[in-house]
């Protein structure tokens, strides 16, 4: 993939990005940002000539100013919409074809206008392409040339067919090129002898000497273990993660007493955006009017939603569950809140997310010996072939063939499971990792209120009593408590009563006739606001979270709530704590007490609970852990959480998580249950001792063979066999999880 990214100045101190990503041959803008530009010229230009299928443009622009051609060039070859273009800046025209199968001319008008704008507005160009070689690599038919290398070698060898030299010679350095690439960038570059040196001259004095059966079947091997390898690495080339993506396409905003939808890339500081119940709120700003109950989980973790009115803050990526509000625009994008946090995430290290082994590290340190060894060899016998036959028993190609192989198992196995595990290095990670960071909301927590207590203060109604009136009176609410107590009410069997005039008051509490009695169900504040006597609350222990309930002005009783702890976080905190001897961290943006009163349930000390943590914060605490030699997982579903999550060792969230969190992550637990974490551990464990036995499958043979070769001499064919079929052993023993996986499917139930 090519991609080309370009900074265009959203404000006077703030670069946004326009990206052109290349992928399959074609590229794709993805414009991020594009707000507040009404201060820069605009760029004039006109359609001189159109007919179907092509259109011809006049930008005077394109004249006097290369810098901005070459722009304009960049983005229109980057275009998914642009077939071919043809630019002539003397004449300052520019002719563009265009399929009319997918875009009407109408349409493609007004993009190329926003391309040509855009393209004056850029500041800032870099060239993110990838190397020539790996480019050569990803299209190169490397599996295909060493099959058909391995075919020609047994039809001329074994079969004794005709096949002429010059063929097989041909086809073989043809195949060789890559890896010939990548030992000449070792030398060059990195300034040592990869194996893929090794590799090399083995293939060439192999084949020099007509033995062709052995560089084709190194050639297959070398070529599957780096195909294996590239499917165990998470791709690098995926588009920016951007908030406005993930906040919808469209905004409503009133502009000049007239409410009009406008897409959210147009809309500007200064704006009354107008949102609506069950939509996100695109912009950080100022309530200018109404008031509403958001819901703030995913960007504060606060999980019970909060009420809002005139003269409040709001914050972009937070969601309207009840009311409706007029917004002065004050933050947009990148310059939100919640942008901020993906700016900490991006400026997050980025890592290479290939398995590092290190068995692989060893076999290339041991290139030097083993090329010393067979430049001796061939000293002192003059004898080529077995000289070959040293440089053929490597434990290189074994050891990428059957490390790559494992992995790839081990993350088909994992998904299998219900975990998705991006990467190999991911994998390798996770099973060094020593140190696991939660995030409390949402993660060892439910995420949403629910019902923990109930109490009557009139001896003559029951709890249930109590429970009922509140249930009658918030039946068909949308509000999370009201919601929680008609769970709560389900549970316990209680009878929804009939309810005649009812009026709910948004931040407060409802009211309602039922049996003839006037009930309120609401805050403290709305009951005082009713007349309500609260004077039977004095000498009670107030509870963090709870709902009131009166009938005819006299407070009868009390629903406590709370965000209760999911049913499977105290088990799998237990486990991590003594049996995978893990260390244990707490963080939420709660109070202390909250946090201490969470912790103590989980059985996390207090020195590693970490409160009032905001986004910030989390990501110093990770930082922090990893400087001191710790191999670190955070878990975490918000936007909140996401710079923790980009500077851990080992990121890990929900399926059900934040667009933000989920695409960050290195771990995804599709079954959004902690329990994926434990087994995740214990298969990337599992894996870490099948590469330590498959070193040994390759290391054992090979020695034994490579001492044969120095005292007694072996034919490079045999030293061919016996390093291939190790490789070949090795590799079959790293696919047993997934074979293993499948006959445990295939078993009968036993009873």
């Amino acid at each position: 993939m090519v991609q080309v990214k370009v900074g265009l100045p959203s404000s006077a101190s703030q670069l946004s990005q326009v990206t052109a990503a290349q992928k399959n041959g074609k590229a794709h803008l993805v414009e991020l940002n594009t707000h507040s530009r009404t201060h820069l010229p605009k760029v004039p230009h006109s359609v001189v000539h159109a007919i179907t299928g092509r259109i011809r443009l006049q930008v005077p622009r394109l004249c006097y100013d290369p810098d901005y051609a070459q722009r304009l060039q960049i983005l229109l070859e980057a275009d998914a919409l642009v077939t071919s273009i043809r630019l002539k800046p003397a004449a300052a025209s520019v002719a563009i074809t265009y399929n009319p199968k997918k875009v009407s001319e109408f349409k493609l008008r007004h993009h190329l206008s926003h391309l040509i704008q855009a393209a004056g507005e850029l500041v800032v160009l870099k060239s993110a392409t990838l190397r020539t070689t790996e480019q050569t690599e990803k299209f190169w038919p490397g599996v295909q040339l060493s099959g058909a290398i391995t075919t020609l070698a047994v039809l001329g060898g074994p079969l004794g067919l005709p096949i002429p030299s010059m063929l097989m010679v041909g086809t073989i350095t043809l195949a060789t090129l890559p890896i010939f690439q990548r030992a000449w960038k070792g030398i060059i570059v990195e300034r040592k002898l990869s194996i893929d040196f090794l590799d090399f001259i083995a293939i060439a004095i192999t084949t020099f000497q007509g033995q062709f059966i052995t560089p084709a079947l190194m050639l297959s091997l070398i070529e599957i273990g780096e195909k294996i390898r590239d499917r165990t690495a998470r791709s690098s080339a995926q588009q920016t993660l951007d908030l406005l993506s993930s906040l919808g396409q469209l905004v409503w905003v009133e502009r000049d007493d007239e409410k009009q939808q406008i897409s959210i890339q147009e809309v500007q500081c200064g704006d009354t955006v107008i949102v609506y119940p069950g939509e996100q709120v695109p912009v950080d700003g100022t309530i200018l009017q109404g008031k509403a109950l958001l819901d703030e989980q995913k960007l504060t973790g606060e999980s019970v939603p909060i009420f809002k009115t005139k003269g409040q803050q709001v914050f972009a990526s937070t969601l309207v569950r009840e009311g409706r509000i007029y917004i002065l625009a004050e933050g947009i994008g990148n310059d939100t809140k919640a942008g901020k946090n993906l700016q900490l995430m991006q400026q997050a290290p980025v890592h290479d997310t290939r398995m590092g082994n290190d068995a692989v590290k060893i076999a290339e340190k041991a290139v030097l010996p083993t090329l010393l060894l067979g430049g001796a060899v061939l000293a002192i016998t003059r004898n080529p072939a077995r000289a070959a036959s040293i440089l053929s028993l490597d434990f290189a190609t074994g050891i990428r063939v059957s490390v790559p192989t494992a992995v790839l198992a081990a993350l088909t196995h994992a998904a299998q499971r219900g975990v998705l595990i991006r990467s190999g290095r991911a994998l390798e990670l996770l099973a060094q990792v020593d140190t696991v960071v939660f995030d409390k909301t949402g993660t060892l927590t439910q995420g949403e209120a629910a019902v923990v207590r109930v109490e009557s203060f009139n001896p003559a109604i029951s709890s249930m009593r109590v429970l009922q009136l509140a249930a009658t009176a918030e039946q068909r609410l949308t509000h999370p408590v009201a919601e929680a107590v008609m769970r709560y009410a389900e549970t316990h069997n209680v009878e929804i009563l009939p309810r005649s005039k009812w009026d709910y008051q948004l931040g407060l509490g409802v009211q309602a006739e039922i049996d003839g009695e006037l009930v309120f169900v609401g805050s403290k504040r709305f009951m005082r606001h009713k007349n309500v006597d609260m004077s039977g609350l004095e000498g009670k222990q107030k509870p963090a979270s709870a709902i009131y309930v009166a009938t005819n002005g006299e407070l009868q009783g009390i629903i406590e709530y709370c965000d209760l702890l999911r049913p499977e976080s105290r088990e799998v905190i237990h486990r991590l704590l003594t049996v995978e001897g893990v260390e244990v961290h707490m963080l939420t943006g709660d109070n202390k007490r909250t946090a201490s009163t969470v912790a103590a349930q989980l059985g996390i000390t207090p020195t590693n609970t970490h409160a009032e943590a905001f986004p910030e914060q989390k990501a110093t605490v990770v930082r922090e852990l990893h400087e001191q030699g710790k191999t670190v997982a955070f878990v975490g579903d918000g936007i909140n959480d996401s710079p923790a999550l980009a500077y851990a060792d080992v990121s890990v969230s929900f399926a059900n998580g934040s667009d933000i969190a989920r695409e960050t992550a290195d771990l995804v637990l599709m079954k959004n249950d902690l329990h994926g974490l434990l087994e995740a551990i214990a298969i990337a464990r599992q894996t870490k001792q099948l590469i330590q036995q498959n070193t040994g499958i390759v290391a054992v043979p090979n020695l034994a063979a490579l001492a044969i070769a120095v005292f007694f001499g072996l034919n490079p064919l045999a030293a061919t066999v016996v390093n291939n079929g190790s490789t070949v052993v090795a590799g079959v023993n790293g696919l047993r999880p997934v074979l293993k996986s499948r006959k445990t499917k295939t078993l009968p139930a036993v009873r």
